[in-house]
């Protein structure tokens, strides 16, 4: 029977084959256009979606091959064609082939910049593939030659990171700094700072806690960046990328509560307004308690975001972000016969009631982007106003006999408004077989910084109290005022930069980005309490270099050296005296070689070896002991590894390994050579793991680990190291919620994080849960 129904169908087929012929009107034979494309090193791009765009005769679209090569039929004629690939820009080009006629056309992609809005129904994964922070211009990270490290919001809310130093800890070759306990503080490469902090490319410097609730992520730039950020970022840079306003309505709502008093409740609405506005607001509350004795914090804050698309090419993103956060000042517990006290972890040293740490920040931006042919001018102001106040009593030494502790207690203000503005032009271009991506900039800037202190008095008469051993918290009258050395000055700093850089793609698997920035950086330092007025000037000229080597489209090995510089006045240019006014900046270079890989979609292993040298720091003059001379150094060889993404489906993972080695080679005013940098372990290690089980339910693991090290750079008292395993469990309910618990220090392991000096060390928490619940419509 199917053969007589295939035969009549061949019949009626051959009879039908004229009329449809007669009743078509001849046309032009079909031609093939061929080409290629490839991201702006050069590299081959794979899976491109090629086709006419609407308005063009019908033809099949097409994907490109793993050279990066395409083959589309079309009718004779005009025709757009479309090119695009997801995390990169939409190219289109024109093209007119003649009958019969096969044509060319090559496609070059942008990375894609515009961040869109998601709704989030099964889990992200935790790998970005690309962004400008490194390079100020569309670059995937396998063709940055630097250690680049991502943390994206779907990591951060799987582990229900609360801090900066939450979020720091999946970091390789970077340490949280306690702070003394009010601020943002870290150590990268061996370098310590409270001021290479970024939001979008723009230096975020004073001293306090940032929050992540409007965050798309954190990206952690390791080794010297001064053609990019400016004087600083010694070890690296952590920078910001705040969420935008997108093209989608998303509704976000999360709630979390848990051990300790933990309460804290944020959301994020986005909304178009039309086809060319945006509005994003995003807000943030919490009231939270802490295993410390009498230790909490209250903060909020709240961000909104206004995207303008004037043209399909310019665009125009407004933001104002204000935060408030008010906690105890806690500087943790003392050491003793070299190690931490033994006592118990929750014991406060001080009066929690006179201790408090206050930061009311506002920080507006407003970016005009806009493109041009191959060029794109992009220019960003940032304006921002910190002020912020703590009161704090530090544990000092115990007596010999263990039975005492020494007290005092000082309190600081600090008032700072930042002005910044950045412009960058980016422009692609060919010079033979080279494909060229230049950039060409300026930032100006200007910070005026009032800062004053008081020295605390016991009783009104003595500034060092001696307190039990065992239960150091008391509530003995206290008062505040001025010390001969007390700071009370204003400071005024200036600069101006220019900027180049050129990534030339000299073959498929060949590029090299080079560049260099120069800074005019001033100080002017004013004494209100004597009126003395001292300057310094410094002008930084610092170059960076990278070859990238492509042996596979997927995968890269680079090489790249750089240099910055630090002022005399250090990264907060807190004060300035007759002596520091003369010395030169300090120097760091730093050596790197190092491997990235995508092995698959969505998954990444990056390595670095690296030694970073700091020149210029202060020695005493053998000589004359009166005297500092810039004979002191620092080196630090270290290894890192890192893995992100998703491993299968339903596996992801994130974290990495690091050694280091950080020591003094030169003498300096704090150590001899030889001595061992503060809060550098030899090794860290760090791994996360999420697995969805069922579409409905899934759990995560992690891991942290950290050898022992030196409070500090006297290398007299050494921090354990530990290792301490977390725990979640997620499960998706219907109607976009998701319910979480997590748990952190699963076994109960006692342990110290970091310290600020050898008598103010950081506990870790016990065991503590937290339960989240998020509603997403």
């Amino acid at each position: 029977m199917s053969r007589v129904l295939l035969s009549v169908g061949c019949a009626l087929a051959i009879a039908l084959l004229p009329t449809v012929a007669n009743a078509q009107s001849p046309g032009p034979a079909p031609t093939v256009v061929r080409g290629s494309v490839r991201d702006a090193s050069g590299a081959p791009l794979a899976g491109v979606a090629v086709s006419a765009t609407p308005g063009s005769p019908v033809s099949t679209p097409t994907v490109t091959n793993q050279d990066g090569e395409f083959a589309l039929t079309v009718p004779a004629g005009h025709h757009e064609l479309r090119a695009w690939l997801s995390g990169f820009e939409e190219a289109v080009q024109s093209v007119t082939p003649g009958p019969a006629k096969n044509s060319r056309v090559d496609f070059v992609l942008q990375l894609a910049i515009v961040r869109e809005v998601v709704d989030v129904v099964a889990h992200t994964g935790y790998q970005t593939a690309g962004g400008r922070t490194a390079t100020k211009t569309p670059t995937l990270l396998r063709d940055v030659p630097q250690s680049v490290t991502v943390v994206t919001e779907a990591l951060i809310k799987d582990q229900m990171m609360l801090s900066m130093g939450d979020v720091l800890r999946y970091v390789p070759g970077v340490m949280v700094h306690q702070g003394e306990n009010n601020r943002d503080q870290v150590i990268i490469r061996g370098n310590s700072s409270s001021a290479d902090f970024f939001v979008d490319g723009v230096r975020d410097d004073v001293q306090y806690y940032r929050d992540l609730y409007n965050l798309e992520r954190v990206e952690t730039l390791k080794g010297p960046n001064a053609l990019i950020f400016g004087r600083g970022g010694a070890g690296g840079v952590v920078n910001r990328v705040p969420k935008s306003a997108g093209v989608r309505p998303t509704r976000e709502i999360a709630v979390q509560g848990g051990m300790f008093g933990n309460k804290r409740a944020s959301a994020g609405i986005n909304q178009p307004l039309g086809e060319k506005v945006a509005l994003r607001l995003d807000g943030m509350f919490e009231d939270s308690g802490s295993f410390r004795d009498s230790v909490g914090l209250t903060r909020r804050g709240v961000t909104p975001t206004l995207t303008y698309s004037a043209t399909e090419r310019t665009k125009v993103t407004v933001r104002h972000e204000y935060l408030y956060d008010h906690r105890t000042a806690d500087r943790g517990i003392t050491s003793f016969q070299g190690v931490p006290a033994d006592v118990d972890f929750s014991t406060f040293y001080g009066d929690p009631n006179a201790s408090y740490v206050t930061a009311a920040v506002h920080v507006s931006s407003g970016t005009v982007e806009h493109r041009f042919g191959a060029a794109t001018l992009r220019n960003h102001t940032l304006v921002a106003n910190y002020d912020r106040s703590y009161q704090n009593f530090v544990p000092g030494a115990a007596t010999a006999d263990g039975t005492r502790v020494a007290l005092t207690a000082y309190n600081n203000a600090t008032n700072r408004t930042n002005v910044f503005n950045q412009t960058d032009l980016t422009v692609a271009a060919r010079t033979g077989r080279v494909m060229h991506t230049m950039l060409a900039g300026a930032e100006f800037g200007r910070q005026l910084t009032d800062n004053l202190r008081h020295t605390g008095y016991f009783n009104n008469t003595t500034t060092s109290l001696l307190v039990p051993f065992s239960s150091p918290t008391l509530s003995a009258p206290i008062t505040f005022r001025q010390s001969a050395t007390d700071a009370d000055n204003h400071l005024t700093t200036t600069v101006a930069a220019v900027y180049v850089q050129d990534q030339a793609a000299l073959s498929r698997h060949l590029q090299v980005v080079g560049g260099v920035r120069v800074d005019r950086f001033t100080l002017t330092y004013l004494n209100n309490r004597t009126g003395d007025v001292l300057s310094r000037p410094d002008t930084l000229v610092s170059p960076r270099a990278g070859v990238v080597y492509k042996p596979a489209a997927s995968a890269s090995i680079y090489a790249s050296y750089s240099i910055s510089y630090l002022p005399s006045s250090g990264d907060q240019f807190s004060s300035l005296t007759t002596i520091t006014e003369q010395l030169k900046p300090e120097q760091f270079r730093n050596y790197e070689i190092g491997a990235k890989w995508d092995a698959g979609p969505g998954f990444s292993v990056t390595t670095a070896l690296y030694r970073l040298n700091r020149f210029n720091t202060r020695a005493t003059d053998p000589n004359d002991a009166t005297r500092i001379v810039q004979t002191g150094a620092q080196r630090t060889n270290g290894y890192e590894l890192g893995l992100n993404g998703r491993l299968s489906s339903r596996w992801s993972i994130a974290g990495g390994y690091g050694y280091q080695d950080a020591f003094v080679t030169s003498a300096t005013t704090a150590a001899a050579a030889g001595a061992k940098v503060a809060q550098v372990p030899h090794q860290t290690l760090s791994l996360w793991n999420n697995y969805q089980f069922t579409p409905r339910v899934g759990a995560g693991l992690g891991l942290l680990s950290r050898a022992r090290m030196f409070a500090t750079i006297d290398n007299s008292v050494r921090l354990p190291g530990y290792t301490r395993v977390d725990g979640a469990l997620f499960i998706n309910l219907s109607g976009g919620l998701r319910l979480q618990a997590n748990i952190e220090n699963l076994g109960n392991v006692r342990y110290v994080i970091n310290a600020d000096s050898n008598t103010n060390i950081s506990p870790g928490a016990p065991r503590t849960a937290r339960i989240g619940l998020t509603a997403r419509f």
